[in-house]
């Protein structure tokens, strides 16, 4: 291995490494769930209770992503 060859892996190396921690900070300041005043819960959180009903679509869960495997609804 020759030296500039170990200067571009470390430099892509770095480059990746700090394009992933700008993108982690942009992706937490503009989709972190809101906190009311004096609560320590996010304001959006969904119910404890996420279930999917007898047609399929999914109840108390109020963001697109869903979890996998959740019960039916009662």
């Amino acid at each position: 291995m020759r030296l500039s060859d170990l200067a571009k892996g470390s430099s892509v190396f770095l480059g990746v490494f700090v394009a992933g921690y700008l993108s982690t900070t942009y992706v937490d300041q503009r989709l972190a769930t809101p906190v009311k005043a004096g609560n320590t819960e996010p304001a959006n959180r969904p119910a404890a209770s996420a279930c999917v009903d007898a047609d399929g679509s999914w109840k108390n869960w109020p963001w697109p992503n869903v979890p996998t495997l959740s019960p039916k609804c009662r």
